[in-house]
């Protein structure tokens, strides 16, 4: 079946009131369900995802920066299908299995320096809590037993454990769930749209925003300070990359401390910034990288944390053990699949395609800047965010009921209804996130900016 055709289902879904009642849905509102279900989607393939009434819409999120090989992948899914028939589940507590120690390989031969240790887990916020209590260990073992304490940016999002969600700088994501671990502190972002001072010289604001990481463990104390967990490109807040000479200065505060810099490649990772990893993107060779979402294209769940040989070193001494695992990390099934998708990657180019198109993507989207509602268009590679503002002039941006009723009241929905699945989100200013396959080309980009044109010029006007 083509991405022009419609699958067959029934004209009216059989998900109607009711249907969705013992199905709890992440980070929703529940009650808005009440009479009406969510969405269903039944089908994806190519850059296509279809609900269950056949309508069909273009995935600009890649389900959640996750499908980077696109939907309907066969190979993936015989991948796994084969992998089950051989083993179907082994565990790495004390044991190895072949998909995991060849995908450990293909993974320490693709990160930069000498980041050599794969630990694998089921996704991204075990890969951030990993890597806390790695660094926690490390200095314990190497004599610096103060130093438990990590740095994060205003906004950022690690994820929801209670570790990875200390070091999230979201606030309203972290209240209901306090007390969290202690230890955690935050900077200020690479927002240079919202750094007024700075607006005419990226390079002078990428010093000041990493001189502020300095700073704070300065004052915490640097012989307290275990690590500085960064994103490449910062997703909450609306795709935040960082300013020229950013990441060179902040390796150097690190090393000046005896900090770990972790990059918290969760989304940008496998292909969405054109590199198999963001940090050879940008030039940095972090002590710890975290990844998950698109090792697998989101075919199986995986995720890991790989570390330097600095880092590993003192796990290697005597009876020492890292006290720490997961039943499902690094599973058979999903090991194999990864491999498989890094073979996609490899032998369709998937890299260098990001790399060829990523400024016909860029200059789509900045078409929208000639309307009143567009105040930025920002990203990298295959990873954008628009930001709404109420004054183009002032960057004034919306109040909170008004956020409520662009986003939530009109936007997320209307975009939807109008072929494109994306992202509405208001953790930081309001903004709307877009990640599309890795397979998308110019159409995919021209229908994208069509949509987001007509829906935002009926925001405009409602407001």
């Amino acid at each position: 079946m083509t991405t022009t055709e419609q699958p067959v289902t029934a004209p009216d879904s059989p998900y109607g009131p009711g249907s969705t009642d013992h199905l709890w849905l992440h980070f929703s509102r529940m009650g808005g369900y009440a009479t009406a279900p969510p969405p269903v989607i039944v089908r994806g393939e190519g850059v296509h995802i279809w609900d269950d009434r056949g309508k069909q819409y273009l995935d600009g999120l890649s389900g959640l920066f996750v499908v980077q090989a696109g939907h309907g992948r066969r190979e993936l899914a015989e991948a796994a299908a084969k992998q089950a028939e051989t083993l179907a589940f082994f565990p790495l507590w004390s044991y190895a299995h072949p998909a995991a120690i060849e995908l450990s390989h293909r993974l320490a031969a693709a990160a930069p320096g000498d980041l050599n240790r794969v630990f694998f887990t089921t996704g991204g916020g075990e890969a951030v809590e990993t890597a806390w209590k790695a660094a926690k260990q490390y200095f314990k073992l190497t004599g610096k037993p103060h130093k438990h304490k990590v740095i994060s940016r205003a906004v950022a999002y690690h994820g929801t454990t209670q570790g990875a969600l200390s070091i999230t700088g979201v606030p309203a994501m972290k209240q209901d769930f306090e007390p969290l671990v202690p230890g955690a502190f935050r900077v200020p972002n690479t927002n240079i749209y919202r750094a007024p001072y700075f607006g005419d010289d990226p390079k002078a604001f990428g010093r000041w925003a990493a001189d502020q990481i300095e700073q704070a463990i300065e004052f915490e104390g640097p012989d307290t300070v275990a690590a500085v967990f960064l994103e490449p490109v910062q997703n909450a807040g609306g795709c935040f990359p960082p300013p020229p000479g950013y990441f060179d200065r902040v390796r150097e505060i690190c090393d000046r401390h005896d900090v770990l810099l972790v990059s918290d490649e969760v989304i940008c990772a496998f292909g969405r910034l054109g590199t198999t990893f963001a940090c050879e993107k940008f030039g940095f060779v972090p002590d710890m990288i975290t990844c998950a979402k698109g090792m697998t294209s989101g075919y199986s769940p995986i995720g890991a944390m790989i570390a330097s040989d600095k880092v590993m070193e003192p796990f290697l001494q005597g009876t020492t053990t890292f006290p720490h695992g997961y039943t499902f990390g690094g599973h058979p099934v999903s090991s194999a699949v990864a491999l498989a998708n890094l073979d996609v990657f490899e032998r369709e180019g998937l890299n260098q395609h990001v790399l060829e198109n990523e400024g016909a993507f860029r200059r789509t989207l900045e078409k929208l800047l000639d309307l009143p509602i567009v105040g930025d268009v920002r990203g990298d590679g295959y990873f954008y965010g628009i930001e709404m503002v109420k004054d183009k002039a002032t960057k004034e941006t919306f109040d909170a009921a008004e956020s409520e009723r662009l986003l939530r009241g009109y936007l997320s929905k209307a975009l939807f209804e109008a072929g494109l699945y994306c992202r509405a989100d208001d953790r930081g200013d309001p903004v709307i996130q877009l990640a599309p396959p890795l397979t998308s080309g110019q159409q995919e980009f021209d229908q994208i900016e069509e949509v987001l044109r007509s829906v935002l010029t009926e925001a405009w006007a409602r407001l």
